[in-house]
């Protein structure tokens, strides 16, 4: 910590007096970075805030002088956050000012008299010497820590050792978070404040969303939180939190450079594990595929526990530009759940098997790293190879459609193709056309009679626009519309065949 006012004053080499404040006033406890001396009636550009300023007194006339002369240099002073004034006295003034008094005493300038056997040199001087040791002081003691540190990383239980080595060097509290924004609990590591944790948590998963380093503060009542993400860019590999800790000077921030470093370090030794891990996955589903369903139960069962039990889902996600993050995530969920969910890459795609009580937290999952998936319905091993097929056909409708998901029940059970042999294709040719109907009704437009029209063109548009009496842009608005309405894209031939199935069977009845 830099001297303050009160520490030159009670060095009593420098016979110093203090005019103004009071010595109890907080003013006289303010940090002096810096000592500087100028006689100049504006020094504030060659000063920052601060500094103590010494003068003698040149830019003030001896004798009587203006209240306003004074008040405005004080005023200049204050302004620009001088910490105090300097006066030497007997150099160019015999006595302090009257006038300069009254304006560092009105503004709450300290003022500290200096006798003209003190000179300006020797001020400066002590500050000098101060912030030297001070210097020292903190290396050394930055030194000590990051040799702590490095200790710990030693231990059989290194990431959490250092981390909890951190918090002791700041005497604050370190949170670190997985590549998931999963708070990772650390035992004998102080609590994070739960009145802060849902904002820290928030922050965590934005960072992690960007997919790039960085370096963040978060204000949560009144404190400072930093959050420094871990790995690499489009690879992060977590977050880690500081909070309540005084603010970061050089030392403090070497030291948690020194931190992230090996924290990097530690979860980057992982990465060659996990890539062999899934590796391991691929091979395992594409066993399961393959029929040798004993084969890969044991594999599973030594490296992960039991496979999903049957029946179970089939989903097929095309991850977002953050593929990695989703990665982390699953593999943390299938953790959490261990024989309950599977998850393999296969090509650019990856596939989930979970049984039916956890494919929300599947689905809920995939949502929240922006994947587009499709499931397929409830299958076992047996049929796996089907299944994948109609979650790939559920994929690629939900791609069609811009749709976070889409399940195959959707495509095949409640779609006009599926239904015309069955009984209940008039109910689902009514429900499926009836937002139409409702929307001409509430809205007081003509999209029925328009599709009805253009289905029976076989979909030529100048035809049918000239048949309607309306033009061809009109006539594509108001097919665009439409399939808004019915959550259709008419630009597909699948949907228009859905659509013309539909309005064909309600017309023959």
């Amino acid at each position: 910590m830099p001297p303050t006012l009160t520490t030159i004053l009670h060095n009593s080499s420098l016979n110093l007096r203090l005019v103004t404040p009071a010595p109890d006033d907080p003013a006289a406890d303010a940090p002096v970075s810096w000592v500087h001396s100028s006689d100049l009636d504006d020094p504030t550009p060659f000063l920052d805030p601060g500094q103590l300023l010494l003068t003698d007194g040149t830019q003030f006339p001896v004798g009587d002088a203006p209240a306003s002369l004074y008040s405005d240099y004080v005023e200049r002073l204050v302004r620009h956050g001088i910490c105090g004034l300097g006066f030497a006295t007997e150099v160019i003034h015999g006595v302090l000012p009257q006038g300069l008094e009254d304006a560092c005493r009105r503004q709450g300038l300290p003022l500290v008299e200096v006798p003209d056997r003190t000179p300006f040199i020797a001020i400066i001087r002590f500050v000098a010497d101060w912030l030297a040791r001070e210097q020292n002081a903190r290396s050394e003691w930055s030194l000590q820590a990051q040799r702590a540190i490095a200790r710990a990383a030693l231990r059989p239980d290194g990431l959490r050792s250092i981390l909890a080595e951190l918090e002791r060097q700041l005497h604050g509290w370190v949170a670190l978070f997985d590549a998931a924004g999963n708070h990772i609990l650390m035992p004998n590591n102080r609590p994070v404040p739960s009145a802060l944790m849902p904002e820290v948590v928030d922050a965590v998963r934005k960072s992690l969303d960007q997919g790039s380093r960085s370096v963040s503060q978060l204000t949560v009542d009144g404190g400072q939180i930093t959050l420094q993400t871990l790995g690499r860019r489009n690879h992060l590999r977590g977050v880690l939190v500081l909070g309540a800790i005084e603010p970061l000077d050089p030392a403090r921030t070497d030291i948690i450079n020194s931190v992230i470093a090996l924290a990097s370090l530690a979860l980057e030794q992982t990465r060659t594990l996990d890539t062999a891990r899934r590796h391991l996955r691929a091979g395992v589903f594409e066993q399961l595929l393959a029929g040798s369903t004993d084969v890969a139960e044991r594999t599973a069962r030594q490296v992960w526990g039991r496979l999903p039990a049957d029946p179970l889902v089939v989903t097929m996600a095309q991850p977002p530009g953050q593929g990695q993050n989703l990665l982390e995530a699953l593999e943390l969920l299938s953790d959490d759940h261990r024989g309950a969910v599977f998850y393999a890459q296969r090509n650019e795609n990856i596939v989930v098997l979970a049984g039916p009580a956890h494919q929300q937290k599947v689905t809920v999952l995939l949502e929240r790293y922006g994947a587009t998936a499709g499931a397929s319905g409830e299958t076992d091993f047996a049929n796996l190879a089907e299944a994948l097929k109609e979650a790939d056909r559920s994929l690629k409708r939900a791609l069609e459609l811009s749709r976070p998901l889409v399940g195959f029940d959707e495509i095949s059970q409640g779609g006009m193709l599926g239904l015309l042999h069955r009984d209940e294709a008039g109910s689902v040719a009514r429900r499926l056309v009836e937002p139409l109907a409702r929307h001409d009704k509430s809205e007081q437009t003509h999209l029925m009679p328009t599709v009805t029209a253009w289905l029976a063109n076989n979909c030529v548009w100048d035809r049918t626009a000239r048949q309607l009496g309306i033009h061809r842009h009109t006539l594509r608005n108001r097919i665009d519309a439409a399939g808004a309405v019915l959550g259709l894209n008419l630009d597909s031939l699948r949907d228009r065949l859905e659509l013309f199935a539909a309005v064909e069977f309600l017309q023959e009845r």
